[in-house]
């Protein structure tokens, strides 16, 4: 009988394996600097295809070398690095990633415990102590990275809980609410859920015309909790919000979230890197005001999926959030250690994610991410200009940030036209853009999150639309 485990781990052939995933991956990385053709960004198929595909797949054969299942995954996934892509809000990572990534994965070193995560833990202390100080927060604070937004906005809310005195299990904890934007991402709400804290004493403020929180019915709607006798503990602003990309005015929350001893957290999961850019760092005026901060480097930072630092001002109140007894991995329990990451998060083990920005960071400084920013948003006012030049176009709002929603003009037909165009957009492959409610209202939604995208495109983009709408012979 073969040795498998030894085949498995013989070097001449991962050595030959991993070259030619490289040039597979360089091949599509010279792909990504031309403008796309249909298929290119997306080769969409039924839900029902894809799993038939894949069982035929994983019930043949089994294979000698794993190149052509990886080219299978490649063209049967979105591709975004195509100029095309244009979608969600996930990075176009950079291709240094790819390497950090196999870095991560041979090494698999968990960061509970300092041992097993020695250099991890390190670099996550440096990276999140750096990203503190350009939010305006001083040598008190602290910062650690988990496993996504969701995770990021729980770990900021626990630690807002914490910083209460002794509620827990006391009936008083049934009356603690927090005040979120009617436009924060869902992820607020679970959060609140996941506390054990019911739906209503979740109060969404009401927002602009700008889809900002309204700040001025802040104190409104604070009386009318305390009348209650409901005890808000928290306040979340967003930065930006994640339909349609708005910033909420965090100098004026700030204030009133000092005014009141509330525990103020910042969702900047998508926008808070703008604060490495001149031009739009204005927009997180009052940041400096958090309790918390929490920025994904899988967004703007174009990290790799799922990485997200949960910055808090101060290093006490953020040591509370997880106290708990594990005498097998932490013989001192009470003590603030960064080099023990299983005392600061939820995760045990936590991979080593970390690496991806922090060699960012060492190759290329805070340079890259204000061209990054500045391009992208910049896109994003070309683009709400060319939809102004449309007649058959209209913008659900100016954008604040990369992301813009518009849609094509039909009256009372615009939602129906809009989401058969869009699906039909899909599988034309070579834009892939996505769709939002706002206001009762379907919207077409792109986020401008590939570097390599050019004006040309977007033009072209809206050229399609149009095209696939005359073919549908419902505009006039």
């Amino acid at each position: 009988m073969e040795d498998l485990i030894m085949k498995a781990y013989k070097p001449e052939t991962f050595r030959s394996e991993a070259h030619q995933l490289v040039e597979l991956l360089a091949t599509e990385l010279e792909k990504a600097h031309s403008a796309p053709q249909k298929k290119d960004t997306i080769n969409w198929e039924s839900p029902a295809e894809q799993l038939a595909y894949w069982q035929n797949d994983f019930n043949s054969p089994l294979i000698n070398n794993p190149q052509q299942l990886f080219r299978s995954v490649m063209s049967r996934s979105v591709n975004l690095h195509s100029r095309g892509y244009i979608g969600h809000q996930t990075a176009t990572t950079l291709p240094v990633t790819a390497l950090t990534s196999a870095l991560i994965s041979f090494f698999n070193n968990g960061m509970a415990v300092y041992e097993m995560g020695m250099a991890g833990n390190a670099m996550e202390k440096v990276v999140t102590g750096y990203m503190a100080t350009k939010f305006g927060f001083d040598e008190e604070a602290s910062g650690i990275v988990t496993s996504g937004g969701t995770l990021g906005n729980l770990t900021a809310l626990l630690a807002a809980r914490a910083a209460m005195p002794n509620v827990l299990g006391k009936p008083e904890y049934g009356k603690l609410t927090i005040m979120v934007s009617e436009e924060a991402h869902y992820s607020i709400e679970r959060a609140v859920r996941i506390m054990g804290l019911p739906a209503e004493n979740i109060i969404k403020v009401p927002v602009n015309d700008r889809f900002q929180m309204r700040a001025d019915t802040l104190e409104h709607y604070y009386k009318e909790a305390t009348a209650k006798d409901q005890k808000v503990f928290c306040i979340v602003g967003c930065a930006c919000s994640t339909s349609i990309g708005a910033y909420d005015d965090l100098e004026a929350i700030g204030q009133f979230a000092q005014k009141h001893n509330i525990w103020f957290h910042v969702d900047g999961a998508h926008g808070a890197p703008v604060i490495f850019s001149p031009v739009y760092s204005h927009l997180l005026q009052g940041i400096e005001k958090a309790d918390s901060v929490m920025v994904d480097f899988h967004k703007m930072m174009m990290a790799p999926s799922l990485s997200t630092a949960v910055l808090f001002k101060s290093a006490r109140q953020a040591g509370k959030t997880f106290l708990q007894k594990a005498e097998y991995l932490w013989q001192d329990q009470q003590t603030d250690e960064w080099y023990n990451s299983g005392k600061q998060t939820f995760e045990c083990t936590k991979p080593m994610t970390i690496l991806h920005t922090y060699t960012i960071m060492r190759l290329y400084g805070d340079t890259l991410y204000q061209q990054h920013i500045d391009k992208l948003y910049g896109m994003a006012g070309e683009f709400a200009y060319m939809v102004h030049q449309h007649e058959n176009f209209e913008l659900a709002c100016e954008p604040q940030s990369n992301i813009v929603c518009f849609r094509l003009k039909a009256g009372a037909e615009s939602n129906e036209l809009n989401r058969d165009v869009l699906q039909r957009l899909i599988e034309d492959g070579r834009f892939y853009i996505v769709g939002t409610t706002i206001k009762q209202e379907f919207y077409l939604r792109i986020t401008l999150m590939n570097p390599l995208t050019q004006k040309d495109d977007l033009e072209q983009l809206l050229s399609v639309i149009e095209d696939l709408a005359m073919s549908d012979a419902v505009m006039g």
